[in-house]
């Protein structure tokens, strides 16, 4: 909590320094001023009513500085009118001027042992410091005031290591001391509790058990509170996935954001258990069974929208490891024209989903985007005067406006069987959600054939691939000739982070060495991210498309023989107008939308 006594963060000297930084204008400064006052009451109000009833009013006037006036205000920027002074720029400001170190802090990047190890909750939130890491012998201490000097001595003679402080905006520290301390906590009270000494059954190479002993309970407040902290984690996160993987000696627990997997806590090993049992119960599977994979999935409330998530648990050496996928509503139902297509591809595939019969086949690998891309469009095609069903394996997120029937291949409720029966139900689009056979493949061009539009999923590296695989899977090229509309092959790649990203030159013949060729010939001015807070210092925020359209014209038709080569078949394919995955993807490139590593991370010179 800021010293309000030392005159630097007096309101006089913060307007003083956002002056210089040329934030505020003379004028908003004397604004400021001058309803500092009456601003400062109306917080000390709502300070009142939010659990500080014990402290004294001298207290609960000294929570509140100069900084909560001006972010109450909601103060344009000087610099960028459009824009408001927000907390973080106010104390990198502030740092600026009184040459201490700014951190944005990445809680991935946090150990929780050093977090909650080195000092008490209490403490930390009465001085709102907090240990985030050593570094060349010194502790680093993220602190909104860093000439608290007794409090930082203080932190020294405890963990006897020199500290340096950094500064960090009050709201996110007290934020992370509430969450890391809340969910060490949880952690280290299950642990209590679960203290008996014992062999681990869980770990197949212990496999001689003289005696076992009971789970702890999955109902126990501690561990009910450590798996929603978790699910919280991940939302905050924009997590796509939540791994929780049993080690010889620890749990380990990793997220994927924007693609990648990130290792976030290493929890005892002994608890591993007890948070599984946990996240069986929400999803209602069989505690009991640890031999055999499970599937399932949980309803959750996430800023008062539902969020499904997909439940998977699978025997490996040490336990049982469990993987859950978040079907973030947002992500998977988004406007199409926002999902990454160039003007051209979009228009393209519109008039391939948008006609009245026919396949339409979406390929790609696992984590590609093909369901955001389907349930989309599916969202688009959808009015009162149309009938959808899906057909999926296992729903990924329930719609209203559609029919969902989820696969159940152990009472022959299979993709090929619900495919026969539901002609019967007078649907006007099919989304089947994947085509694994050759009776769904079979099914799909029967409904095709009898004027229904199909949408499917298939699992090829590229669009001229997907037509032998369909003769591959036994399908006639007879059938394919009048059934198949077009393909679409799309993957992910991460965009550049707005807020750092940089203009940089590079030769084209180095592109080309690389494997991306680009018809300009000499010196290319590309972007790639610097690195900054926004981002977690990884230059790269938020994901897009690209895309490799393929409609299925009559030349294309007359080359799908069983002789007929799949490079002769994508040379007539380019000839029409077929822009490849890896050319879209060096298009978004040449636009500073994503970087070349990208690019070869996602692409191979065939595709």
């Amino acid at each position: 909590m800021p010293n309000l006594k030392d005159k630097r963060f007096s309101s006089q000297n913060i307007c003083k320094i956002l002056l210089a930084a040329k934030l505020i204008s003379k004028a908003q400064a004397q604004d400021l001023l001058k309803k500092e006052s009456r601003v400062r009451n109306i917080l000390l109000k709502q300070a009142r009513g939010k659990n500080n009833k014990d402290l004294s009013k001298a207290q609960q006037a000294a929570m509140i500085s100069f900084i909560d006036v001006v972010l109450y205000l909601k103060i344009e920027r000087k610099d960028q009118p459009l824009k408001r002074i927000d907390e973080d720029l106010i104390y990198k400001t502030l740092a600026f001027a009184w040459k201490v170190p700014y951190k944005k802090i990445d809680p991935l990047k946090l150990e929780l042992n050093i977090v909650t190890g080195t000092i008490s909750k209490s403490f930390a939130a009465k001085h709102l410091l907090l240990p985030l890491m050593v570094e060349e012998g010194k502790l680093i201490v993220a602190t909104p005031d860093p000439f608290n000097y007794e409090a930082i001595k203080d932190v020294e003679m405890v963990s006897k290591l020199k500290v340096k402080a950094v500064i960090s905006s009050k709201a996110d520290i007290k934020k992370l001391i509430n969450e890391f301390f809340g969910f060490r906590y949880s952690i280290s009270a299950a642990e209590d509790l679960f203290s008996t000494k014992g062999l681990d059954i869980g770990n197949l190479e212990q496999f001689v058990s003289l005696k076992s002993f009971d789970d702890l309970p999955s109902t126990d407040q501690h561990i009910v509170n450590a798996v929603n902290h978790l699910f919280t984690y991940s939302f905050d996160q924009k997590a796509s996935d939540i791994h929780i993987e049993p080690k010889r000696d620890i749990c380990l627990v990793r997220m994927r954001i924007d693609g990648v997997l990130n290792t976030v806590y290493k929890l005892p090993k002994k608890l591993h258990n007890a948070v599984v049992s946990r996240i069986k119960t929400l999803s209602r599977l069989d505690m009991a069974e640890k031999r055999r994979p499970q599937d399932g999935r949980i309803k959750m409330e996430k800023d008062k929208t539902e969020v499904e998530i997909r439940v998977s648990t699978i025997p490996v050496a040490f336990g049982e490891k469990v993987v859950l996928r978040i079907m973030d509503p947002d992500v998977l139902f988004q406007d199409l024209e926002m999902l990454g297509f160039f003007k051209d591809d979009f228009e393209k595939y519109k008039k391939l989903i948008t006609m009245p019969f026919g396949i339409v086949l979406l390929t790609g690998p696992t984590g590609s985007g093909k369901s955001t891309t389907l349930y989309s469009s599916l969202r688009m095609l959808s009015s009162p005067k149309v009938n959808i069903t899906t057909i999926e394996d296992p729903i990924e997120m329930i719609h209203e406006e559609f029919n969902q029937i989820a696969v159940q291949p152990a009472i022959n409720v299979t993709f090929g069987s619900v495919l026969r029966n539901i002609l019967r139900q007078d649907p006007d689009i099919i989304m089947v959600g994947e085509i694994r056979d050759l009776e769904t493949a079979q099914a799909a061009v029967q409904a095709a054939l009898t004027g229904h539009l199909v949408l499917s999923t298939l699992h090829t590296n590229d669009a001229a691939t997907t037509i032998f695989r369909l003769l591959d899977l036994g399908i006639p090229s007879y059938l394919i000739h009048s059934s198949l509309n077009g393909i679409v092959a799309q993957r992910l790649v991460r965009k550049i982070c707005p807020y750092c990203a940089q203009e940089f030159e590079m030769d084209a013949k180095e592109l080309a060495d690389l494997g991306l060729q680009i018809k300009t010939q000499g010196v290319i001015r590309l972007k790639h991210g610097k690195g900054c807070a926004k981002c977690r210092n990884t230059g790269y925020k938020g994901r897009t498309g690209i895309y490799e359209i393929m409609p299925y014209s009559e030349s294309l038709k007359q080359l799908t023989t069983a002789d007929t080569s799949l490079e002769t078949l994508r040379k007539q394919a380019i000839q029409e107008g077929l822009v490849l995955l890896r050319q879209n993807g060096i298009k978004k490139m040449l636009k500073g939308q994503t970087t070349y590593q990208e690019i070869l991370r996602v692409t191979s010179d065939q595709i």
